[in-house]
């Protein structure tokens, strides 16, 4: 009889969790995001003045690739955690006060799978983001007393308490700001975030461009707000709140570039063919990725686009003598879990070796970031000098764009080039971890991308401040 008990509970719990299974599968996601993407479109209708940016990475699910600007955030939701409040030097949206001044102002999409109305990002980190960088430009360009630096939040997600808290901080991350070297121009108005979500009756009314006193930062939460998460559709899905979060946890190889390349194929698409279509479209794109490139390595404008940073998949194979990007002649240095054939080897029966490609292979793991201490960095410190004293620029690839290369290419910089960006005709390795933050905010400054790791950054401060016999084992 207990056993019988047993069995049966056990069944039970087997056809709750397939119904579980079911209702976040591949099917409901991309149809809740088709759902949201409409909001998100009646919204921008209703500013059509401002541009569509997605906060990254969730919100590129949202904001579709044709009408979007060219420009996209990172405003992280961990920057505005209780307690944890932050405005991060390695990730200021600097790039965006241009956009800001250009179009005065813009619309930023996002989503919370949380069963919160918005992310923290939205709700807390811009905020932040907005009085700091109202104060910081405040600093720097020495505006009046009318100069707008107060601290909004929305009040149905932040706590009379919890804004009082982070308004203590704001003016100290305003200074570190300006003591950076970041470039702020001199905005005409200052910043001030507005929220919407779906749940909204209506929207926050804009004056006229020429009357206003502030530049708008439209927040959008695209996704609605779900007390249990799901809600079954009269459409044949279950919509799933904040779709496009962790897709690599859901998606089978999805991202937001194939789904909007293919979104009316997909939603056409019937539950049981899904998982078919949608591996012919994920290895068709990662095809077209690899033929054709993705977008240009971003040269380094402090040291006038000597050194350059690229995703592997943005050169062409074999790679050439010059990019779009330069108008110098560019040697490469690939570092990859499987780096492209390229002839840099000398193996026999390989192709030749080329003096200008220098190619390496990087394992995950503690062992790839020991390999990264004694092997990478002095080899493509010596490869990256001997090219740059020949006027040869070089442009540094790893499979993100964002992490190994962005190490190789801090390291060279603090290396091979001196305070005001000259290169070093007698290289020096004297450093300390305020010139190596500079040096960082000099390429984020133009690949804002750019998101080191913290055991890439340690290797780094390692390898320059670090004698070699006291270095890690």
């Amino acid at each position: 009889m207990l056993e019988d008990v047993v069995s049966e509970r056990h069944l039970e719990s087997q056809a709750l969790a397939h119904i579980r299974r079911e209702s976040l599968d591949l099917y409901n996601r991309v149809h809740s995001i088709a759902e949201d993407c409409d909001f998100v479109n009646t919204v921008r209708q209703a500013y059509k003045d401002l541009p569509l940016i997605p906060n990254l990475r969730c919100g590129a699910w949202y904001a579709d690739p044709a009408i979007v600007a060219s420009e996209a955030a990172y405003f992280k939701s961990t920057d505005g955690h209780f307690n944890n409040w932050s405005f991060n030097l390695r990730r200021p949206n600097i790039h965006l006060l241009h956009l800001i001044a250009d179009h005065g102002g813009f619309l930023l999409v996002d989503a919370t799978r949380s069963g919160k109305r918005m992310p923290d990002a939205l709700s807390k980190t811009v905020p932040i983001w907005c009085s700091v960088i109202n104060r910081a430009v405040a600093l720097r360009h020495q505006k009046n007393a009318e100069w707008d630096t107060s601290v909004y939040t929305s009040p149905a997600a932040v706590s009379r308490q919890e804004h009082a808290q982070i308004e203590t901080r704001l003016q100290a991350w305003a200074s570190a700001l300006n003591k950076s070297s970041y470039e702020l121009p001199d905005l005409q108005l200052p910043l001030r975030p507005f929220w919407i979500t779906p749940s909204a009756s209506s929207y926050p009314h804009l004056p006229p461009l020429c009357e206003r006193t502030f530049y708008p930062v439209i927040c959008i939460s695209a996704s609605k707000q779900i007390s249990d998460g799901l809600e079954r559709r009269s459409k044949g899905y279950a919509y799933v709140q904040g779709s496009g979060d962790d897709h690599e946890l859901w998606g089978q190889g999805l991202t937001p570039d194939v789904y909007w390349a293919n979104k009316d194929r997909i939603l056409a698409t019937d539950r049981a063919s899904l998982p078919t279509v949608m591996q012919e479209l994920v290895a068709g794109h990662a095809t077209a990725t690899h033929e054709t490139g993705h977008s240009a390595p971003t040269p380094i404008s402090r040291v006038q686009g000597r050194l350059l940073i690229g995703r592997t998949s943005d050169v062409p194979q074999p790679p050439p003598a010059r990019l779009p990007s330069t108008d110098r002649q560019v040697a490469f240095v690939f570092i990859s879990e499987s780096p492209p054939h390229t002839g840099s080897d000398d193996g026999e029966g390989g192709a030749p070796s080329r003096e200008d490609v220098l190619s390496m292979e990087l394992p995950q793991g503690k062992r790839g970031q020991k390999q990264f201490l004694d092997a990478v960095l002095p080899q493509s410190m010596q490869f990256i000098a001997s090219q740059l004293s020949a006027g040869v620029a070089v442009c540094i690839c790893c499979d993100s764009g964002k992490d190994v290369s962005v190490g190789v290419a801090l390291t060279a910089l603090q290396a091979l080039f001196d305070d005001d960006g000259q290169f070093l005709t007698a290289p020096s390795q004297a450093a300390d971890k305020r010139s190596i933050r500079t040096r960082l905010q000099w390429i984020i400054t133009s690949r804002p991308e750019a998101n080191p790791s913290r055991a890439t950054l340690k290797r780094v401060n390692e390898y320059l401040m670090t004698p070699i016999g006291l270095r890690s084992r």
